[in-house]
C-alpha cells in the first residue's frame, strides 16, 4: 500500500470561487481512492479535481512505509503543515506546504518556523504564521495518521525509516485533473 498526499479543488454550491483542500489515503494507486475523495468533500456533490498529488516515499529524511494496524511504528510521526503568509502589494495570502517528521508537534513548530517562507512571507501588521488550532500562528498542522479517512486509520498506520538514500524525491503529479477521468 501507498501513501497518497493529494490537493483537491472544487467550487461547492454558494462558494463564489474555487475553493481548496488537502487529502491524504492509503490505497495502491490514485485512481482507488477516488471513492474516498468524494466521501471526503460531500458538498462538492463529486465535482472535484486534483491540482497536485504525490505517491509519499520519502519525507524529511525518512522513508514513508504504510504498515497494518497493531504492527509496531516508529516513534518519528509524519507532520502536515501549512503555511501561510503575504507580501506587500499582493491582495492574498500566499502558502506553502511542507511534511516533517518529528518526535512531537513542538518539535514540528520549530521546524516549521525555520523554513524560508515563515521567515521571509510577511512584513508588519501581516506576519507569516502557522494558523493553528495549538495557539500557534500556523495556518494548519496535523499528525498524517490523525487525518486520514476512518477506515483507513482502522487498518493502517504510516512508520518512518530513517534513510540515507540519494534521491528521496516522491513521484508527484501536477495540473488540472477530473478525479472521474483518473
Amino acid at each position: 500500500m501507498k501513501l497518497f498526499y493529494i490537493i483537491l479543488g472544487a467550487t461547492p454550491k454558494g462558494r463564489n470561487i474555487e475553493q481548496h483542500d488537502v487529502f491524504f489515503g492509503i490505497a495502491e494507486s490514485l485512481k482507488d481512492l477516488v471513492p474516498d475523495m468524494k466521501e471526503f468533500w460531500k458538498e462538492a456533490d463529486g465535482k472535484i479535481h486534483i491540482d497536485c498529488y504525490q505517491e509519499v516515499k520519502f519525507a524529511d529524511g525518512y522513508e514513508v512505509k504504510i504498515v497494518e494496524k497493531g504492527q509496531k511504528t516508529s516513534e518519528e510521526q509524519l507532520y502536515f503543515i501549512n503555511l501561510g503568509g503575504y507580501k506587500k502589494g499582493f491582495f492574498e495570502e500566499f502558502h506553502e506546504q511542507h511534511l516533517m517528521v518529528g518526535t512531537s508537534m513542538g518539535e514540528i513548530v520549530k521546524k516549521a518556523k525555520a523554513t524560508d517562507f515563515y521567515q521571509t512571507m510577511g512584513f508588519e501588521d501581516a506576519v507569516s504564521h502557522i494558523d493553528d488550532k495549538h495557539g500557534v500562528d500556523i495556518d494548519d498542522i496535523f499528525n498524517v495518521n490523525d487525518i486520514l479517512p476512518e477506515k483507513m486509520k482502522e487498518k493502517y498506520s504510516v512508520s518512518l525509516i530513517k534513510s540515507n538514500t540519494e534521491n528521496q524525491e516522491n513521484p508527484m503529479g501536477l495540473g488540472y485533473l477530473k478525479i472521474d477521468k483518473i
